[in-house]
């Protein structure tokens, strides 16, 4: 990680300490400089409570990510929608926007806008008076970050009550400070933002080159001295000369298992192929489960599992589990002894398009796949020994791979630690970054 941070001439700052400190009485934070002054959520932040209305079509949707307050795009169809916008409420540039509740799950609640828009009725809007508003969403960040609201919590819902909210104390540097402050913050984040952007750029070239490593050995195999002939697929190109052409018809069995409803709960995502559905996450659980899951398809380990409506985009796997799915899945037996090969194949990149081809409707999102279609999916099969021997090939290449993508993963999550710890010992006066 060292090597890391001087390759982009990032230094940690210097704990240049303040001559003074006093108790702040706040657990999470102890000593304060001794001339920061004590305030009120109330005495600086105004609530806004100017409702949207009828003049919905005039205002801009908003989000609060991770990423900040950010303009949410409509047309792409992602998330909940309500019946109408009535509710919402209007925000300006410059407001802080909060969600005080489901306070632990929500992964930030928040943010500073630069947009003027609507968001959920849900949120508290707060215009800010007499206090930098950059310097309060650092600090309320900082809070987030380490959930250090949670004694305000009432509830199951973990909501914080707007009257505990607005009486709970903060200490505040001068305003000349506060800006000093800011200005050091924005220049330190953005250098470990960059930080973060390019080992993500790095991962995201590692998992193309895997890809890719794959989808050469399952298509033209290892052989590199192997004869080849045309497959007359455009974006398959030559295949070996020994390798069979089938249909996917003469390799899978359709079957539809149901009465298990005490089996561990599966789901099949893209990424990750058939995973273990966890039923507490509010992330994966967007979609509906019924109480009763009796109607739900058991599968065992070694059994083709394919998410129809979502085919297209590689929703398909062999499960490695046994469990059961969602009856809207098609669940296959499959006729071919070697099933790691079949699933390194037929989840390379080379043969999601037939999936796609093979896939239809009238919305994108809302395409379906037909068994038909299913069945008339080629697949390119080697023999037996040549299968195995593929497999260990692409065992042994994405190994190393795997490797540095994790290494950069762990590399990105210290860093991102790095960023909170930086963040919260600024805004807190343990580090003093004012000019000397």
């Amino acid at each position: 990680m060292a090597c890391l941070l001087l390759s982009l001439n990032y230094k940690p700052p210097k704990m240049k300490r303040y001559d003074r400190y006093k108790e702040s009485g706040i657990s999470w934070i102890g000593e304060i400089p001794e001339h920061w002054e004590k305030r009120r959520c109330k005495d600086i932040l105004t609530e806004c409570k100017e409702l949207v209305g009828h003049e919905c079509d005039n205002y801009t949707l908003l989000s609060l990510t991770t990423n900040g307050v950010i303009i949410r795009d409509v047309s792409e169809g992602k998330g909940k929608f309500p019946k109408d916008f009535d509710t919402y409420k209007v925000v300006n540039p410059g407001n802080l926007i909060f969600c005080l509740f489901d306070v632990d799950e929500t992964p930030r609640t928040v943010g500073c806008s630069c947009h003027r828009g609507m968001i959920t009725g849900a949120y508290n809007v707060f215009s800010v008076e007499s206090v930098s508003v950059d310097y309060l969403c650092y600090y309320f960040i900082s809070l987030d970050d380490r959930k250090a609201l949670k004694p305000l919590y009432r509830g199951l819902r973990k909501v914080v009550p707007l009257p505990t909210f607005m009486s709970m104390q903060i200490y505040l540097p001068p305003l000349s400070e506060q800006e000093t402050i800011v200005a050091y913050l924005v220049e330190k984040v953005a250098q470990i933002d960059n930080l973060v952007a390019k080992q993500e750029a790095q991962i995201s070239y590692l998992r193309e080159l895997k890809q890719a490593i794959i989808a050469k050995a399952v298509i033209q195999g290892i052989d590199p001295q192997a004869p080849l002939r045309p497959s007359g697929i455009p974006w398959i190109g030559n295949i070996p000369e020994h390798w069979e052409e089938v249909k996917m018809r003469k390799i899978i069995d359709f079957f539809s298992d149901k009465g298990y409803p005490d089996e561990t709960l599966l789901s099949v995502v893209r990424e990750r192929g058939v995973i273990i559905r966890d039923t507490e996450s509010k992330e994966e659980n967007h979609n509906y489960i019924p109480s009763d899951l009796s109607g739900y398809k058991r599968v065992q380990q070694g059994d083709f599992v394919i998410n129809k409506m979502k085919a297209w985009q590689g929703s398909y796997a062999v499960s490695d589990y046994q469990g059961i799915v969602s009856p809207a899945y098609y669940t296959c037996k499959l006729r071919i002894p070697n099933k790691v090969f079949f699933n390194l194949a037929i989840r390379s990149k080379v043969y999601v398009p037939f999936f796609t081809q093979y896939s239809k409707g009238i919305r994108v999102d809302q395409w379906d796949l037909s068994p038909i279609g299913l069945k008339d999916i080629p697949f390119f099969l080697p023999p037996p020994p040549e299968q195995e021997a593929i497999v260990t090939y692409i065992n042994r290449k994405t190994e190393e791979i795997d490797r540095l993508i994790a290494m950069r993963e762990q590399e990105i999550a210290r860093v991102r630690d790095l960023k909170q710890t930086v963040i919260a010992d600024v805004v807190t006066g343990r580090i003093n970054v004012q000019p000397s």
